[in-house]
């Protein structure tokens, strides 16, 4: 609760501040997602992390943007060095995040704890990171997938156990001399996101899971990772994938350091610092996250360790992919964030006619609508967030063996249908939402918004890439239909959406609460119908069902969480957004809504905006959008 409107006029640009302190929507979501405890040793971790990305982290990244990083495939004597010249300030950012536990805390306790953190906490670290620079982020995220893949399906037994556990070890190591990075290796330029047409084999040689693979992989971020994971195909595996082995192949081989320029480790126990047989053939000159080198690697016989078992890859490829599905929301809402204090800054500082931007009614409308839609995409992925934790705390019990569904407790079953169906949703809307954002940002600041070093084209160019990264809106949309039909995930969607709406009780929510009760009525209607229908049509309409899934559940967690601050701070603000996200939503106003004489974004724009406290009193004054 903030009594006092926030000044952003203070501010110069959206920098050197703490994104966490200047957040209270944020703040909000966070504290709802962690379990009580957690939030109360975190809070002041987040804020020291607020502030460390809103200064030296993010003038790193600006820099980072700038000048890039160079490959430098061949020394001198026309010999494969694979060597990735980083930036300098790469390695500051990196080490005072890994250093700060970042891939540690999930895995192992902290200093000062007894028991590692839940995954809120790593993905809540992402978010904060993602206001400076999403590319930055990327690395992190994969280090954690490829630990969560190594820590759930490797076990004693398991063909070189010993070797991948201290891959692990150093995956989630707090020690930034000791830590190395992950990645994956998926896209290869035949499948793209047919991942069972991937062409890359894997050969085996006289150890028990050591493999040789010959392929090439096409679109490699984190290039020169230690901890890559990679798809490949065994002799005689069958074709799709079904066939498909999951590996980790290194920068270089075994018993010695490894070498990444990026890891700053010096040689150890993995391996003589001797380059993998695979080759680093260029880095993309992508439109954007220009912080992380992405590129084409050839394997050319690479040393490759088997994870999981054979044939399984796919699966264990998946597991990593929830997560950095997952990530890329929490990513996408924080890029949305930043590009909605630039906006901010923006109008409280710019002066036009006489009088500041943010004063004139169709700014602030605009404005409005930036805010309701970022409070919605924070909504909905630390919705996806809170049960993504929950299946996993319930998977990392199982000690490392993962659970089938007549396994889980119907809490945990629950928790994995919620987490499949609401992660690939996150991931589709807030992408788009971000780059839709980004865009009129860089619109509110005018000609420097299109221009270097004004941070806007930055965020722009970076967030075009959160829609692809992952899985396209297609695929993810089609995800959703596969989801529902084969876990029957809206036997615990719906519960779901019942029990939000059922919080209302302030008389203003309730109103609104019955608008969205009928489109839940009309959505349920709308999934028996696919039902009845041909996959074709089923696959024609799967991007708008998942739009009404997204809009439906949006509305629904944002009247809930308006009636709590009712009850907890005696704040109606948030009461504000859940009308206007549901009266843009679902509202069939009569010309489109001209002739009606609402203009709520004018009259609350203090407390919608600047997050000025509003009485839940002086509700009755603010009539619901559809009245």
């Amino acid at each position: 609760m903030v009594d006092t409107p926030i000044d952003y006029g203070r501010l110069d640009a959206g920098r050197h501040v703490n994104y966490w302190a200047i957040d209270p929507a944020l703040r909000a979501e966070v504290e709802r997602a962690y379990p009580d405890a957690e939030f109360e040793w975190a809070e002041p971790k987040l804020s020291d992390l607020g502030e460390l990305t809103g200064h030296e982290i993010t003038d790193n990244a600006e820099i980072i943007d700038r000048e890039g990083h160079d490959l430098r495939t061949y020394d001198r004597d026309g010999e494969v060095q694979n060597h990735v010249e980083y930036h300098p300030l790469q390695h500051e950012n990196d080490e005072l995040v890994y250093d700060r536990g970042v891939t540690h805390d999930i895995f192992h306790p902290p200093p000062g704890r007894d028991e590692p953190l839940g995954f809120q906490h790593v993905l809540t670290q992402q978010t904060i990171l993602s206001f400076a620079d999403g590319g930055f982020v990327c690395p992190v995220s994969m280090t954690t997938g490829a630990a969560i893949v190594l820590e759930k399906y490797v076990d004693d037994d398991h063909p070189n156990a010993d070797l991948l556990e201290d891959y692990f070890r150093k995956l989630t190591s707090r020690d930034y001399d000791d830590h190395i990075e992950g990645a994956m290796f998926l896209t290869e330029k035949q499948g793209g996101s047919d991942v069972g047409a991937n062409e890359t084999t894997a050969e085996p040689t006289e150890e028990e899971g050591i493999y040789e693979l010959h392929g090439e992989k096409w679109f490699c971020s984190n290039i020169d990772a230690e901890g890559t994971l990679a798809l490949a195909r065994r002799p005689d595996a069958p074709d799709g994938t079904a066939g498909l082995s999951l590996f980790l192949v290194p920068h270089t081989k075994r018993n010695g350091g490894p070498a990444s320029d990026a890891s700053g480790t010096s040689e150890d126990e993995l391996s003589s610092g001797e380059l993998n047989d695979q080759l680093y053939r260029r880095l993309k000159d992508k439109l954007g996250t220009i912080s992380v080198p992405t590129g084409e690697v050839e394997f050319r016989g690479a040393e490759a360790y088997l994870v999981g078992e054979p044939e399984n890859g796919f699966k264990l490829m998946a597991e990593m992919m929830n997560f950095e599905r997952l990530t890329n929301a929490t990513g996408s809402v924080g890029g949305m964030g930043r590009s909605l204090l630039e906006s901010k800054v923006q109008a409280a500082t710019r002066d036009a006619f006489g009088e500041t931007i943010q004063e004139y009614p169709l700014m602030r409308r605009d404005l409005v609508d930036m805010q309701t839609d970022y409070e919605a995409a924070l909504a909905f992925t630390f919705e996806a967030t809170r049960h993504y934790a929950d299946y996993m705390d319930a998977e990392q019990r199982a000690d490392g063996t993962g659970l089938d569904a007549d396994e889980r407790t119907p809490e945990e079953e629950r928790a994995f249908k919620l987490m499949r169906l609401l992660v690939p949703i996150a991931k589709y809307k807030t992408g788009r939402m971000a780059v839709d954002t980004a865009s009129y940002a860089c619109e509110i600041l005018g000609g420097n918004g299109y221009v270097n070093g004004f941070t806007t084209e930055r965020l722009l160019r970076d967030s075009q890439v959160l829609p692809i990264w992952e899985g396209t809106s297609n695929i993810l949309s089609l995800d959703v239909l596969r989801v529902l039909n084969r876990e029957a995930a809206h036997e615990t969607l719906f519960p779901l959406i019942s029990d939000h709406l059922d919080a209302a009780e302030h008389p203003h929510l309730e109103d609104l609460a019955g608008t969205v009760q009928e489109e839940f009525t009309a959505m349920q209607e709308a999934m028996v119908s696919l039902a009845g229908e041909g996959e074709d049509y089923a696959q024609h309409e799967a991007k708008r069902l998942a739009d009404y899934v997204f809009d439906v559940v949006t509305a629904g967690l944002l009247i809930e969480r308006a009636q709590t601050a009712i009850d907890e701070a005696d704040d109606g603000r948030r009461a504000l957004v859940a009308e206007w996200f549901v009266g843009t939503r679902f509202g069939q106003d009569e010309a489109r809504g001209i002739t009606d004489g609402e203009k709520l974004p004018d009259d609350y724009f203090e407390e919608i905006v600047r997050h000025a406290r509003l009485s839940p009193d002086e509700l009755a004054a603010a009539a619901p959008a559809d009245d």
